[in-house]
Protein backbone atom coordinates (compact mmCIF):
# COMPACT_ATOMS: atom_id res chain seq x y z
CA UNK A 1 0.00 0.00 0.00
CA UNK A 2 2.64 2.61 1.07
CA UNK A 3 4.63 1.45 -2.07
CA UNK A 4 1.30 2.33 -4.43
CA UNK A 5 0.52 5.36 -2.33
CA UNK A 6 4.46 6.72 -2.97
CA UNK A 7 3.48 6.04 -7.29
CA UNK A 8 0.31 8.11 -7.17
CA UNK A 9 3.01 11.09 -5.37
CA UNK A 10 4.50 10.88 -7.77
CA UNK A 11 2.23 10.83 -10.91
CA UNK A 12 0.99 13.82 -9.43
CA UNK A 13 3.68 15.54 -8.29
CA UNK A 14 4.90 15.20 -12.49
CA UNK A 15 1.46 16.22 -13.39
CA UNK A 16 2.02 19.48 -11.31
CA UNK A 17 5.23 20.16 -12.76
CA UNK A 18 3.45 19.95 -16.70
CA UNK A 19 0.83 22.34 -15.77
CA UNK A 20 1.37 25.40 -17.81
CA UNK A 21 2.43 28.37 -15.28
CA UNK A 22 1.24 32.18 -15.64
CA UNK A 23 4.36 33.62 -17.18
CA UNK A 24 5.18 37.53 -17.33
CA UNK A 25 8.19 37.59 -19.70
CA UNK A 26 6.81 40.68 -21.66
CA UNK A 27 5.97 42.56 -18.14
CA UNK A 28 8.62 45.13 -16.33
CA UNK A 29 9.88 43.99 -12.92
CA UNK A 30 8.22 47.27 -11.54
CA UNK A 31 4.95 45.87 -12.44
CA UNK A 32 4.30 43.30 -9.49
CA UNK A 33 3.02 45.07 -6.53
CA UNK A 34 2.83 42.73 -3.14
CA UNK A 35 0.18 43.00 -0.75
CA UNK A 36 0.93 41.58 3.30
CA UNK A 37 -1.39 40.77 5.94
CA UNK A 38 0.24 43.01 8.62
CA UNK A 39 -0.18 40.16 11.55
CA UNK A 40 2.20 37.64 9.76
CA UNK A 41 5.74 37.21 11.30
CA UNK A 42 9.09 38.27 9.78
CA UNK A 43 10.06 34.56 8.76
CA UNK A 44 6.05 34.19 7.42
CA UNK A 45 6.73 37.40 5.20
CA UNK A 46 10.22 36.00 4.04
CA UNK A 47 8.74 32.88 2.88
CA UNK A 48 5.82 33.82 0.97
CA UNK A 49 7.35 36.98 -1.03
CA UNK A 50 9.76 33.86 -2.08
CA UNK A 51 7.10 31.61 -2.60
CA UNK A 52 4.92 34.53 -5.47
CA UNK A 53 9.12 35.11 -6.65
CA UNK A 54 8.65 38.93 -5.60
CA UNK A 55 12.05 40.86 -6.80
CA UNK A 56 13.97 42.44 -3.92
CA UNK A 57 12.78 46.12 -4.76
CA UNK A 58 9.08 44.94 -5.05
CA UNK A 59 6.37 47.36 -3.78
CA UNK A 60 4.44 46.20 -0.75
CA UNK A 61 0.85 47.47 0.45
CA UNK A 62 -0.13 45.82 4.26
CA UNK A 63 -3.23 44.95 5.10
CA UNK A 64 -4.64 45.31 8.42
CA UNK A 65 -7.64 43.33 10.42
CA UNK A 66 -9.32 46.94 11.05
CA UNK A 67 -9.66 47.48 6.95
CA UNK A 68 -10.98 43.81 6.65
CA UNK A 69 -13.71 44.64 9.55
CA UNK A 70 -13.82 48.20 7.79
CA UNK A 71 -15.57 45.92 4.59
CA UNK A 72 -16.92 43.41 6.12
CA UNK A 73 -18.98 43.70 9.64
CA UNK A 74 -21.95 42.54 9.60
CA UNK A 75 -21.79 40.46 6.38
CA UNK A 76 -19.92 37.71 7.51
CA UNK A 77 -19.69 35.89 10.66
CA UNK A 78 -16.50 36.86 13.12
CA UNK A 79 -14.68 33.99 13.05
CA UNK A 80 -14.15 33.84 8.96
CA UNK A 81 -12.29 37.55 9.62
CA UNK A 82 -11.21 36.92 12.50
CA UNK A 83 -8.81 39.21 14.39
CA UNK A 84 -5.83 39.20 12.48
CA UNK A 85 -4.48 39.95 8.83
CA UNK A 86 -2.99 36.59 7.51
CA UNK A 87 -3.57 36.39 3.24
CA UNK A 88 -1.47 38.05 0.88
CA UNK A 89 -1.33 38.23 -2.56
CA UNK A 90 0.41 39.27 -5.80
CA UNK A 91 -0.74 41.02 -8.59
CA UNK A 92 0.89 41.42 -11.67
CA UNK A 93 -0.29 43.97 -14.13
CA UNK A 94 -0.96 42.14 -17.64
CA UNK A 95 -0.99 42.99 -20.86
CA UNK A 96 -4.55 44.11 -22.52
CA UNK A 97 -6.91 41.49 -23.23
CA UNK A 98 -5.59 39.01 -20.85
CA UNK A 99 -8.42 39.34 -18.40
CA UNK A 100 -8.29 38.04 -14.72
CA UNK A 101 -6.55 35.15 -13.76
CA UNK A 102 -6.38 33.67 -10.31
CA UNK A 103 -4.99 31.04 -8.64
CA UNK A 104 -4.56 30.51 -4.66
CA UNK A 105 -3.20 28.44 -2.02
CA UNK A 106 -4.03 27.80 1.51
CA UNK A 107 -7.37 29.79 0.68
CA UNK A 108 -9.96 27.96 2.33
CA UNK A 109 -13.32 29.94 1.79
CA UNK A 110 -13.09 32.08 -0.75
CA UNK A 111 -12.18 30.53 -4.51
CA UNK A 112 -10.48 31.83 -7.51
CA UNK A 113 -13.27 32.60 -9.20
CA UNK A 114 -15.02 34.12 -6.47
CA UNK A 115 -12.27 36.94 -6.34
CA UNK A 116 -11.65 36.77 -9.80
CA UNK A 117 -15.39 38.23 -10.09
CA UNK A 118 -15.56 40.44 -7.30
CA UNK A 119 -12.14 42.01 -8.99
CA UNK A 120 -14.20 42.45 -12.35
CA UNK A 121 -16.99 44.01 -10.74
CA UNK A 122 -14.00 46.92 -8.39
CA UNK A 123 -13.36 47.77 -12.23
CA UNK A 124 -9.86 45.75 -12.01
CA UNK A 125 -8.77 44.61 -15.07
CA UNK A 126 -5.92 42.76 -17.12
CA UNK A 127 -4.09 41.16 -13.66
CA UNK A 128 -2.23 38.30 -12.84
CA UNK A 129 -3.52 37.59 -8.82
CA UNK A 130 -1.86 35.08 -6.56
CA UNK A 131 -3.62 34.63 -3.01
CA UNK A 132 -1.62 32.88 -0.37
CA UNK A 133 -0.92 32.23 3.22
CA UNK A 134 1.08 30.16 5.40
CA UNK A 135 -1.51 28.69 6.80
CA UNK A 136 -5.13 27.57 5.84
CA UNK A 137 -7.18 30.90 6.41
CA UNK A 138 -10.85 32.16 4.97
CA UNK A 139 -8.75 34.47 2.57
CA UNK A 140 -10.94 37.66 3.43
CA UNK A 141 -8.18 39.98 3.76
CA UNK A 142 -6.92 39.25 0.19
CA UNK A 143 -9.42 40.76 -1.43
CA UNK A 144 -8.91 44.35 -0.16
CA UNK A 145 -4.92 44.20 -0.51
CA UNK A 146 -5.41 43.35 -4.00
CA UNK A 147 -7.80 45.78 -4.32
CA UNK A 148 -5.04 49.10 -2.71
CA UNK A 149 -1.83 46.78 -4.68
CA UNK A 150 -3.96 47.49 -7.91
CA UNK A 151 -4.53 51.32 -7.44
CA UNK A 152 -0.74 51.76 -6.69
CA UNK A 153 0.20 49.80 -9.64
CA UNK A 154 -2.13 51.74 -12.16
CA UNK A 155 -2.19 54.87 -10.18
CA UNK A 156 -5.67 54.68 -10.53
CA UNK A 157 -8.26 55.17 -7.37
CA UNK A 158 -11.37 52.98 -7.04
CA UNK A 159 -13.99 54.60 -5.03
CA UNK A 160 -15.17 53.24 -1.84
CA UNK A 161 -18.59 52.26 -2.68
CA UNK A 162 -16.77 49.93 -5.23
CA UNK A 163 -14.66 48.12 -3.09
CA UNK A 164 -17.82 47.64 -0.66
CA UNK A 165 -19.46 46.52 -3.58
CA UNK A 166 -16.56 43.78 -4.43
CA UNK A 167 -16.09 42.70 -0.82
CA UNK A 168 -20.21 42.43 -0.70
CA UNK A 169 -20.36 40.35 -3.58
CA UNK A 170 -17.22 38.39 -2.81
CA UNK A 171 -19.26 37.37 0.60
CA UNK A 172 -22.51 36.88 -0.22
CA UNK A 173 -21.14 34.22 -3.10
CA UNK A 174 -19.28 32.67 -0.66
CA UNK A 175 -22.08 32.24 1.92
CA UNK A 176 -24.35 31.21 -1.24
CA UNK A 177 -21.74 28.75 -2.10
CA UNK A 178 -21.75 27.39 1.50
CA UNK A 179 -25.77 26.50 0.90
CA UNK A 180 -25.72 25.44 -2.88
CA UNK A 181 -22.06 24.68 -4.01
CA UNK A 182 -19.16 27.16 -4.22
CA UNK A 183 -19.22 26.16 -8.22
CA UNK A 184 -22.78 26.91 -8.91
CA UNK A 185 -22.60 29.96 -6.76
CA UNK A 186 -19.79 31.09 -8.45
CA UNK A 187 -21.69 29.81 -12.16
CA UNK A 188 -24.65 31.50 -10.95
CA UNK A 189 -23.52 35.01 -10.28
CA UNK A 190 -22.15 35.04 -13.45
CA UNK A 191 -24.83 34.47 -15.65
CA UNK A 192 -26.46 36.79 -13.74
CA UNK A 193 -23.60 39.36 -15.13
CA UNK A 194 -24.20 38.30 -18.80
CA UNK A 195 -27.62 38.62 -18.42
CA UNK A 196 -27.75 42.17 -17.04
CA UNK A 197 -25.01 42.96 -19.76
CA UNK A 198 -27.55 41.70 -22.29
CA UNK A 199 -30.64 43.19 -20.84
CA UNK A 200 -30.51 45.35 -18.37
CA UNK A 201 -33.62 44.92 -15.52
CA UNK A 202 -35.70 48.32 -15.42
CA UNK A 203 -37.08 46.82 -11.65
CA UNK A 204 -36.88 44.28 -9.04
CA UNK A 205 -39.25 41.88 -10.83
CA UNK A 206 -37.26 41.87 -13.98
CA UNK A 207 -34.37 41.55 -12.29
CA UNK A 208 -35.88 38.60 -9.98
CA UNK A 209 -36.67 36.90 -13.42
CA UNK A 210 -33.20 36.98 -14.49
CA UNK A 211 -32.26 35.32 -11.22
CA UNK A 212 -34.28 32.66 -11.28
CA UNK A 213 -34.13 32.00 -15.08
CA UNK A 214 -30.42 31.91 -14.77
CA UNK A 215 -30.91 29.52 -11.65
CA UNK A 216 -33.00 27.34 -13.84
CA UNK A 217 -30.04 27.23 -16.51
CA UNK A 218 -27.49 25.46 -14.47
CA UNK A 219 -30.13 23.40 -12.61
CA UNK A 220 -30.04 25.21 -9.04
CA UNK A 221 -33.45 25.33 -6.86
CA UNK A 222 -33.26 28.90 -4.98
CA UNK A 223 -35.26 29.89 -2.06
CA UNK A 224 -37.06 33.02 -1.99
CA UNK A 225 -34.45 34.24 0.94
CA UNK A 226 -31.02 33.41 -1.44
CA UNK A 227 -33.53 35.36 -4.33
CA UNK A 228 -34.03 38.19 -2.50
CA UNK A 229 -30.55 38.50 -1.17
CA UNK A 230 -28.95 38.22 -4.78
CA UNK A 231 -31.64 41.10 -5.80
CA UNK A 232 -30.16 43.43 -3.11
CA UNK A 233 -26.84 42.55 -4.16
CA UNK A 234 -27.33 43.29 -7.96
CA UNK A 235 -29.22 46.47 -6.61
CA UNK A 236 -26.17 47.86 -5.08
CA UNK A 237 -23.97 46.88 -7.85
CA UNK A 238 -26.14 48.58 -10.78
CA UNK A 239 -26.71 51.89 -8.47
CA UNK A 240 -22.63 52.33 -9.44
CA UNK A 241 -23.49 52.26 -13.00
CA UNK A 242 -20.84 49.24 -13.28
CA UNK A 243 -20.22 48.70 -17.05
CA UNK A 244 -21.13 44.91 -16.98
CA UNK A 245 -19.87 44.84 -20.56
CA UNK A 246 -16.63 45.62 -19.60
CA UNK A 247 -16.76 43.35 -16.62
CA UNK A 248 -17.76 40.17 -18.42
CA UNK A 249 -15.21 41.06 -21.24
CA UNK A 250 -12.40 40.61 -18.27
CA UNK A 251 -14.07 37.03 -17.47
CA UNK A 252 -14.36 35.66 -20.74
CA UNK A 253 -10.91 36.84 -21.58
CA UNK A 254 -8.88 34.97 -19.20
CA UNK A 255 -11.27 31.66 -20.06
CA UNK A 256 -10.64 32.38 -24.07
CA UNK A 257 -6.80 32.49 -23.03
CA UNK A 258 -7.48 28.89 -21.73
CA UNK A 259 -9.05 27.86 -24.44
CA UNK A 260 -7.06 29.08 -26.94
CA UNK A 261 -4.32 27.49 -25.04
CA UNK A 262 -5.61 23.96 -25.24
CA UNK A 263 -6.05 24.08 -28.84
CA UNK A 264 -2.21 25.55 -29.45
CA UNK A 265 0.02 22.73 -30.39
CA UNK A 266 1.73 23.36 -26.57
CA UNK A 267 -1.63 22.63 -25.29
CA UNK A 268 -2.42 19.81 -26.67
CA UNK A 269 1.24 18.30 -26.40
CA UNK A 270 0.69 19.23 -22.55
CA UNK A 271 -2.70 17.02 -22.84
CA UNK A 272 -0.85 14.05 -24.57
CA UNK A 273 2.05 14.22 -21.36
CA UNK A 274 -1.32 14.74 -19.09
CA UNK A 275 -2.82 11.73 -20.13
CA UNK A 276 0.06 9.27 -19.68
CA UNK A 277 0.54 10.46 -16.39
CA UNK A 278 -3.11 9.59 -15.25
CA UNK A 279 -2.65 6.43 -17.47
CA UNK A 280 0.67 5.90 -15.38
CA UNK A 281 -1.72 6.07 -12.20
CA UNK A 282 -4.16 3.56 -13.89
CA UNK A 283 -1.56 0.99 -14.22
CA UNK A 284 -0.36 1.84 -10.63
CA UNK A 285 -4.03 0.99 -9.07
CA UNK A 286 -4.19 -2.33 -11.47
CA UNK A 287 -0.18 -3.03 -10.27
CA UNK A 288 -1.66 -2.91 -6.60
CA UNK A 289 -4.67 -5.63 -6.71
CA UNK A 290 -2.98 -7.63 -9.47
Amino acid sequence: MKKWIAQMMSALLIAGTLLPAITHADLQRGDMVVTLGENLTSEQKKLLLAEMNAPDDVDIVTVSNKEEHNYLDGKVASRLIGTKAISSSSITIAKSGSGINVKTKNITWVTEDMYKNALATAGIKDADIYVTAPFEVSGTAALTGLIKAYEVSTNTEISEEQKQAANEEMVETAKLGDEIGTEEATTLVETIKEEIAANPPANDEELRTIIIQAAEQININLTDAQIQSLIDLFNKLQDLGIDWGAVNDQLNAAKDKVTNYLKSEEGQSFLEKLKAVFVSLIDAIKALFS
